[in-house]
C-alpha cells in the first residue's frame, strides 16, 4: 500500500494542483488530508473542490474550524486578532453555505490502516487539540506524551506547524506533512508525504513540488486580499518574517 498524506493547502490551489500531479505520477492507493483546506490563499473555494473531487478521507484542521465558525480570543496572539478576522471573512464571501456545512462536519482524526500490521493515526495539531502547537525540535518524551497517546498505531502523521520532518522514537516514526500552499521551512515548495508499506515494514518521504508563486501572489492582488504584504512575502520566502 502507497499513501499520499496532504496537509495545509491555504486556499492555494495552484500549489494544490501541482501536488495532485505530482501524487498521480507517484502511482499512489490512497491520497488522505489532513485539514486547512481554504483559509489563508487567493482561491478558497475551488481548494474545497479540488479537495472534494478525491472523493477520499478529510479531516479538519483549525483553518477549517475558523472558517465556519469564526476565531475566539485567546486562539491567535492579541495583535493579530482583528487583521485573521479580517481574512476569514473575506475567505467566507467567497465561499457558499454549502462549503462552510461540509468544513463543519469533518472529522479531527482518524486511523489509516496501511497494511494489516501497520496502522497510522492522523491529526492535524494534536490527538486533543485543533490548535496546539509541537516542534520538530521536541524531546522525545514531548513527542510521546503529546502525538503518540494510540499505543496500536505504529505511525504518527499531523500539520499545522507547516514544517515538514520525520522522526523515529521507541521504534515508531512521527512526522509532520508540511504545507501544500503556505510552507514555512525557507522553501517556497509545496510540501506532502507518502508512507509505503508491506507486511510489518514501511517507509516514509517528503515530497517538495515547484509551484508558480508569481501566479498566487498576483491573485492575492487581484482579489484585494487583506493582509496582503505578509500573505505574498510568506509565500515568496517559505517562511513567517522575522
Amino acid at each position: 500500500m502507497k499513501i499520499a498524506f496532504i496537509s495545509d493547502i491555504h486556499g492555494n490551489a495552484t500549489a494544490l494542483e501541482a501536488v495532485l500531479a505530482d501524487i498521480d505520477k507517484n502511482q499512489v492507493d490512497r491520497i488522505v488530508v489532513m485539514g486547512d483546506i481554504a483559509y489563508r490563499g487567493p482561491e478558497p473555494k475551488k481548494s474545497i473542490e479540488l479537495i472534494r473531487s478525491l472523493d477520499t478521507d478529510v479531516i479538519k484542521g483549525n483553518a477549517d474550524e475558523w472558517v465556519h465558525r469564526g476565531i475566539n480570543e485567546g486562539e491567535v496572539p492579541d495583535q493579530a486578532l482583528t487583521t485573521m478576522r479580517g481574512e476569514r471573512e473575506w475567505t467566507v464571501k467567497h465561499l457558499a453555505d454549502e462549503d462552510l456545512d461540509y468544513l463543519r462536519k469533518l472529522p479531527e482524526e482518524m486511523t489509516v490502516a496501511l497494511t494489516d500490521d501497520i496502522k497510522i493515526h492522523c491529526f492535524h495539531a494534536t490527538p486533543e487539540s485543533l490548535f496546539d502547537v509541537v516542534k520538530p525540535t521536541e524531546s522525545e518524551e514531548t513527542l510521546n506524551d503529546r502525538l503518540m497517546q494510540n499505543n496500536e498505531a505504529d505511525i504518527y502523521l499531523y500539520g499545522h506547524i507547516h514544517l515538514p520532518y520525520i522522526r523515529h522514537v521507541k521504534e515508531k516514526c512521527v512526522a509532520n506533512l508540511g504545507s501544500v500552499g503556505l510552507p514555512f521551512d525557507g522553501r517556497s515548495e509545496a510540501s506532502y508525504l507518502i508512507v509505503e508499506g508491506e507486511d510489518d515494514r514501511f517507509s516514509t518521504a517528503i515530497h517538495r513540488v515547484p509551484y508558480d508563486v508569481g501566479k498566487v501572489k498576483q491573485q492575492l492582488s487581484d482579489g484585494e486580499y487583506p493582509n496582503l504584504d505578509f500573505l505574498t512575502d510568506v509565500l515568496e520566502h517559505g517562511a513567517l518574517p522575522r
